[in-house]
């Protein structure tokens, strides 16, 4: 049996890359740096092996997919941002055993779910920037997970979030920990006002309802705000339509979730939207609370509602 041992939500704007770099971005996201070192420094504490990162980068418009590779390597520019990622290396492990794994149970629970080891895909910067900082060494395997949903149900990714779980704890031999990567709201500036919403959230409404989200998630008000994630998701402009949020509920129990969320990145503005790095304690789930599979636009929100 195998063990989920760390969870969280994390950022990855591409302006972490920047401040590297010498210019007048250097060092001014330090504090988003720090916070990946710092979720990187307990996921060693707690002898994890294996990273699965639900990518809001990777798009996708059929079935859920997981990027299993053995082995992966290149330099990455992208395609969305070019300016501020460009020619940035990457390497380190994949687990084909674990992404297989993933697969197979999410099918079991009625989640279409394809696993990919002998690709040549690579992964996007969603998964990319957080290894940059967390996984400098190699030390981590890393499995990369589609969360870019193009007409999926919340619902969906919340039940492949907990056959997540159930592929670690019930068939895999190891430590692992999964993150969300993604913002909380999403709205970028508008073309030509980039440098003016550097550091600050677009509007103040978006503003207001991330703070709200966030002293929900450290109150630990779990029902009210799986209740709320399709209109947040359409009215916040979550990014990727907060699938990637809806897994790592979905991994945590969904509402029957009873743990408090530790801040280790506070809430930050950037382009416009609006991040963070929190931890989601891991706590002992049955699973009752997991929504049902959705098959028509009659059970709830459709991907369409979550886009409007």
């Amino acid at each position: 049996m195998g063990k989920l041992a760390l969870a969280a939500k994390i950022t990855h704007v591409p302006s972490m890359y920047l401040s590297e770099l010498d210019g007048p971005r250097k060092g001014t996201r330090q504090d988003a740096i720090d916070g990946h070192a710092e979720i990187g420094r307990r996921c060693r504490e707690l002898g994890v092996d294996s990273i699965v990162v639900f990518d809001t980068h990777w798009l996708v418009n059929a079935n859920y997919h997981v990027n299993c590779a053995p082995h992966f390597k290149g330099e990455y520019t992208s395609n969305e941002l070019p300016h501020f990622i460009a020619n940035m290396g990457y390497e380190f492990p994949g687990n084909p055993r674990l992404g297989k794994l993933m697969a197979k149970v999410a099918n079991e629970w009625g989640v279409e779910t394809l696993a990919h080891d002998a690709t040549t895909l690579g992964p996007e910067y969603g998964t990319l920037v957080p290894m940059r900082y967390m996984n400098a060494d190699k030390h981590f395997k890393v499995v990369s997970v589609s969360a870019l949903c193009m007409a999926h149900y919340l619902n969906d990714s919340a039940r492949l979030g907990w056959a997540i779980r159930r592929a670690i704890e019930d068939e895999y031999d190891g430590t692992v920990a999964v993150f969300a990567s993604g913002s909380l709201s999403h709205r970028f500036a508008q073309n030509g006002l980039a440098p003016e919403f550097a550091f600050r959230i677009w509007s103040p409404f978006l503003e207001q309802l991330d703070h709200e989200v966030v002293r929900m998630w450290q109150a630990g008000e779990w029902r009210a705000f799986c209740g709320m994630l399709p209109e947040y998701a359409a009215k916040g402009h979550g990014e990727g339509f907060m699938h990637d949020t809806a897994m790592l509920l979905g991994a945590l129990g969904w509402s029957a979730y009873d743990g408090k969320v530790e801040v280790v990145t506070p809430y930050f503005g950037a382009s416009g939207t609006g991040q963070i790095n929190a931890i989601f304690p891991v706590t002992p789930q049955d699973g009752a609370a997991i929504p049902k599979a959705q098959a028509s636009a009659a059970d709830g929100y459709t991907a369409i509602s979550s886009r409007l």
